[in-house]
């Protein structure tokens, strides 16, 4: 059996469309996972300009389609413009700028809905309009759709589901959704492909390719892989066009999140699913853009954003799989107060040494160590590796220095972009081809959240992860950038370790046990030597210092009581510093919900009894011991130093300068040791 809408997909290259669609069998329905099943649609740039270059006139036709509608539409907002008619006129050009990119096909769809989600950039009349392009697309006839399951599945609907509504309850640019039950009693949602999809889409991604194409090769200065930017996202679409594949994406997507604290995904029944047609559970629930609504079935639009943030947190930076397409359609919330995704047909990955780089990269921007940051943009492939990051450096720190004001927290992404474009255009960059989905995707979940609070800033909640991430993830990577964020040209930044904790505390997920855990088996493994030899050196200053200190403060008080002159003031020693540090850090530890002393108890034992500990002690007392002999030589066996009796500086007391050069003890550690 032939369709319409397979004899327009068979026009379309042989390596791209599908096999005939299954013959229908009465009483059987095909199994998702059958081997029989038909061959998924495949994006191939190279079939698909072999087949399209034999067609100039198809291509022209649809060139002309595309680009005459934005002229007049251009046309009409100067014309408004010039007769001061903008606001007067806005809603009719809303309402027309819907209908065109609703009659242009499924990638203007997308391009609308991307839109819709930033009330920071579209006037709201025309947010309202571009909105419905999310559930509110005209539907394509009931007939075809009943074919389709009917092809897909092997029977006829009536015969398959228990009930079927009449009409679809929402149409998207992919397809439209019938809610349904199964006989066997579950409420579910029956998603039907539109007709002729990958003929359409398959032409514009065309036009679209070769432009980009175009546009790298006569205008040099572009930052950006457009071609490989246009063929990540024609891999996407054709992926999202196969609901089988979507199916599967649903499946990985709940094992690897669905676990997390007011997260859920539905579940898919394959026995009703296959390339044209999914069957899901059904959910009740409103958009996260109606905080009202949600308000009113006892939720807090607010809070779910958060917990969708953190959501794509994980998925970018943790496990790398995420949701490409996370516009308010496929984002709901439940009457039981959960975030519900929906839509799992536009997914993408980000491998292991990108999400490690860009956990890097926020971290050098909260800092502001730009050197850091211009070395990220190497590892994530924006810059080469023979680029030259002399000029760059302070390009980044004149931009973000400009932008950030008083504090990262208050960037969010569309200020990064617009604060990066003109150094990206000026110096070597290329936003790789993995990226831009990324970026599309953080910026739609952030375009969600302004739409609830305006002043949310994503940068403000990710970094509590971040911090999180970096004090308890065991990676080579993520521990080499601890220690290049806690130390320093030799010091150590406590206030760097005291904001890391700060954040983390603040992290759902922060297990501060675990932290502790994982710290001390970094410290005692042969990573952790350079913080142990630091270590040793901070201790036997520490109590060498505070000894002495003890000792001038009782020395000062005897004198005084029997009448031998006035007290000599006591300077607090350096090391007090290092003191103060470590007594908010354990405020924080304190702070930090869950926190209980009784978990340092088991530590104890099993730090005392590793060789490492007992090495420490045997540095320590050597370290004092040393200390306490040059100190001893100094005050009793060294001639006194003319330059004192005749009013000169008296020699340091708190430290092995005490000593010339070379019978100083070796208690320093050199910077390239740290």
């Amino acid at each position: 059996m032939q369709t319409a809408e397979t004899a327009q997909t068979k026009d379309v290259p042989t390596r791209l469309a599908v096999a005939e669609p299954l013959k229908p069998e009465e009483g059987h329905l095909k199994s998702a996972h059958d081997a029989s099943l038909t061959e998924p649609l495949r994006y191939d740039p190279v079939a698909i300009a072999q087949h399209y270059k034999s067609r100039p006139f198809q291509v022209g036709r649809r060139i002309v389609a595309i680009f005459l509608p934005f002229i007049n539409f251009a046309i009409g907002l100067w014309w408004d413009k010039q007769l001061g008619h903008i606001e007067r006129n806005q809603p009719r050009r809303a309402i027309r700028l819907r209908e065109m990119l609703t009659n242009l096909g499924p990638a203007s769809i997308k391009v609308g809905q991307a839109l819709s989600t930033r009330p920071d950039l579209v006037p709201a009349v025309y947010l309202d309009e571009l909105t419905k392009l999310q559930d509110q697309l005209p539907p394509f006839p009931n007939e075809i759709a009943f074919r389709f399951i009917e092809e897909e599945l092997g029977d006829r609907p009536e015969h398959i589901y228990a009930e079927l509504s009449a009409d679809p309850i929402a149409a998207a640019s992919l397809g439209q959704v019938y809610k349904g039950k199964l006989k066997t009693g579950e409420t579910v949602a029956v998603k039907v492909q539109r007709p002729g999809l990958a003929e359409n889409i398959t032409l514009d991604l065309y036009i679209l390719r070769t432009l980009a194409s175009w546009a790298g090769k006569f205008f040099m200065r572009i930052g950006s892989d457009l071609v490989g930017i246009m063929d990540e996202f024609g891999a996407r679409i054709f992926e999202e066009m196969d609901y089988t594949h979507e199916g599967q994406n649903a499946e990985r997507f709940a094992q690897l999140y669905g676990h997390m604290t007011d997260i859920y995904v539905p579940r898919i029944y394959w026995e009703y699913t296959h390339r044209r047609v999914l069957t899901m559970e059904w959910i009740n629930g409103v958009k996260l853009t109606k905080p009202d609504e949600v308000r009113a079935q006892g939720g807090d639009a607010a809070y779910l954003v958060d917990v969708g943030v953190q959501c794509s947190l994980r998925q970018l930076l943790e496990h790398g799989f995420f949701h490409a397409d996370p516009h308010p359609g496929n984002l709901l919330a439940t009457p039981d107060g959960k975030l519900a995704y929906l839509d799992f047909g536009m997914m993408s990955e980000v491998k292991p040494q990108q999400r490690y780089g860009l956990i890097e990269a926020i971290v050098h921007m909260v800092n502001r160590d730009f050197e850091g940051l211009a070395n990220d943009y190497v590892k994530l492939d924006f810059l080469t590796a023979d680029t030259d990051l002399t000029p760059i450096i302070p390009a980044l720190s004149t931009v973000f220095n400009n932008a950030l004001g008083s504090s990262v927290a208050e960037l969010n992404f569309k200020s990064i972009t617009d604060q990066l474009s003109d150094v990206m255009y000026e110096y070597p960059f290329r936003v790789p081809a993995y990226y831009a989905l990324i970026i599309r995707s953080l910026v739609t979940l952030e375009g969600i959240a302004i739409n609830v609070d305006p002043n949310f800033k994503v940068l403000s909640k990710a970094y509590p992860y971040v911090a999180r991430r970096l004090l308890t993830d065991s990676s080579p990577e993520l521990r080499a950038s601890l220690q290049d964020l806690l130390f320093k040209n030799g010091s150590f930044r406590w206030n760097r370790l005291e904001n890391l904790l700060n954040n983390a505390k603040d992290s759902s997920d922060y297990d501060l046990s675990t932290a502790l855990d994982q710290a001390a088996d970094f410290l005692f493994s042969e990573r952790g030597d350079f913080i142990r030899e630091y270590l040793v050196d901070e201790i036997v200053k520490g109590v060498d210092g505070f000894g002495q200190t003890t000792l001038q403060r009782f020395t000062s008080a005897i004198r005084d009581r029997i009448g031998l002159g006035n007290p000599t003031p006591v300077a607090a020693p350096p090391e007090q510093e290092n003191l103060e540090h470590l007594t908010r850090i354990m405020t924080i530890l304190r702070e930090t919900p869950g926190f209980d002393p009784m978990q340092l108890v088991p530590l104890v034992p099993n730090l005392l009894l590793r060789p490492e500990t007992q090495r420490m002690g045997q540095q320590i007392a050597g370290g004092l011991a040393q200390r306490a002999a040059a100190r001893f030589i100094r005050e009793f066996l060294l001639p006194a130093d003319p330059g004192v009796a005749n009013g000169g500086p008296a020699p340091s007391t708190n430290g092995s300068n005490a000593l010339p050069p070379e019978t100083r003890p070796p208690l320093a550690l050199s910077a390239s040791r740290r």
